[in-house]
Order: structure tokens, then C-alpha cells, then sequence
């Protein structure tokens, strides 16, 4: 079997990502609203606030549409009321899923997801089927080559960061760090003058599920038609896949 690495999986995400992009603004701007209700339109306060603010602006999201969004989850403007939700389910070889929603009609969203993951060969499960398998971390990446691991760990580690590894096959350095810790390493690096191709608090498998051939290009074309629903903000796998199996 052929290598994989994490930090090739990561910049197929973000490719499809960034060819989204009119989907990819929905999201964020979901996001903030949610985050702006749950916890306030201060983002000095409002770590869950903070991180999609970063994320909208990376997206390139218009100032104007970002304070709208603001003043929409803190009612200061009307708009629409979105709930969160989370789905479970399985992929490709068992491959477990994690898929979290923001909605403002619970129906539409079960149904689509469920068609989406009926077409390309998963199913739905129920609620904490594979929600046990994976583990709730803030996570950093740096790119190969944008930094070495004695500086990263110097940072990340006085900051409260659990793990600093970096990836032997292709020289990218991983962080990990509790959920709570996440704003503090964030702006460690920060301070630091250390920029992470990647930030985020995520769902991490406990156990990888990795995939080549077929099945690896079906567990693709799942994940991305998941990813292409407006409702969805956050697909979680367990699966990685073959460098070969790159698109």
C-alpha cells in the first residue's frame, strides 16, 4: 500500500474548500452567526466568536456581511434562526462520520443528508454510534518546511498543548492541544510570529479507517457531496487515503 499523509488529505480539503467558494461563505457566515448568539458579539470574549471571524476573513468574507452576521446572532438585526445538529454514520470500509449541521428546518437537512450518503454507499446511524470513536481537539498544522519542530514545541507546549508531532514521511508539523487551550495556543503562536497553515478545533479519530483504490474515490466523492450541502458546516472522518489516490 502506498504512503499516506495527513498533510495531503489537509490540502485536498482545502482545495475543495477554496473551489467552493459561494458555498464556502455560507458556512462561515453560519458559523458566525451561531457563535455571535451562543456567546456574545465580542469576539475578545467569545473564543467560538473569534475563530470563525479568522476563518471568514481567510474566506475572504466582505466586512459588511461579517458585522451583519454578528448583529443577526445577537438579534440586534432580524434574521434567520438556525439550530445545531449533529449526524452519525458510516462510509466506505466502516469508515466512521461525524457530520455537524446548522439549520433552520430539521427535515430538509435529515433527508438530504441521508440521500447523500445513501448515493455514494454510506448510511445514516444513530445518535452516539461513532461519536465515541473519535476525540474533541484543538489542532494545528504547519506546512512542510514553514517552521522546525524545537520551535513549535517551545511555543505550543508553554502555551498548554498536549502534542507536537511531526509527520516522517513529509515533514509537517501537527499540534494538538484540549478544546480549552486552543485560544491560548493560538495566540502563542501568534505572539510568536508563527502562522499554521491550518487551525481548528475538530473531532479527531481515536483509529484511522485508511482507504485506497475504489473505495478511496468513493469515500471522496461521499465526503464532498456531504460538504456541498448548505446545511452541512463539518464533516469528521475517520478516513485518510493513499497519496495515489490524490485528484
Amino acid at each position: 500500500m502506498a504512503g499516506h499523509s495527513k498533510w495531503a488529505n489537509i490540502q485536498h480539503r482545502k482545495g475543495r474548500q477554496d473551489a467552493k467558494r459561494s458555498n464556502l461563505w455560507t458556512k462561515l457566515v453560519r458559523e458566525i452567526i451561531v457563535a455571535a448568539r451562543m456567546g456574545g458579539g465580542d469576539p475578545d470574549t467569545n473564543s467560538r466568536l473569534r475563530l470563525a471571524l479568522v476563518k471568514a476573513r481567510g474566506g475572504n468574507v466582505p466586512k459588511d456581511t461579517i458585522q451583519n452576521a454578528i448583529l443577526k446572532g445577537t438579534g440586534q438585526l432580524e434574521g434567520v434562526s438556525y439550530e445545531e445538529i449533529r449526524y452519525e454514520g458510516y462510509g466506505l470500509g466502516g469508515a466512521a462520520i461525524i457530520i455537524d449541521c446548522t439549520t433552520d428546518n430539521r427535515v430538509r437537512t435529515v433527508a438530504d443528508v441521508r440521500h447523500a450518503l445513501s448515493k455514494h454507499g454510506g448510511n445514516l446511524g444513530t445518535e452516539g454510534s461513532v461519536s465515541f470513536m473519535f476525540k474533541h481537539a484543538g489542532e494545528f498544522f504547519f506546512a512542510p518546511g514553514t517552521a522546525t519542530e524545537d520551535a513549535v514545541m517551545e511555543v505550543a507546549l508553554e502555551a498548554g498543548a498536549d502534542d507536537v508531532v511531526t509527520d516522517p514521511e513529509d515533514g509537517s508539523i501537527e499540534v494538538t492541544c484540549e478544546p480549552e487551550q486552543f485560544d491560548a495556543v493560538s495566540k502563542a503562536f501568534e505572539a510568536a510570529g508563527m502562522t499554521p497553515a491550518l487551525s481548528e478545533i475538530t473531532y479527531k479519530p481515536l483509529n484511522e479507517t485508511k482507504l485506497e483504490g475504489a473505495d478511496a474515490v468513493k469515500m471522496r466523492k461521499l465526503i464532498d457531496a456531504l460538504e456541498d450541502l448548505d446545511d452541512v458546516q463539518q464533516v469528521y472522518t475517520s478516513a485518510v487515503f493513499d497519496d495515489e489516490d490524490e485528484e
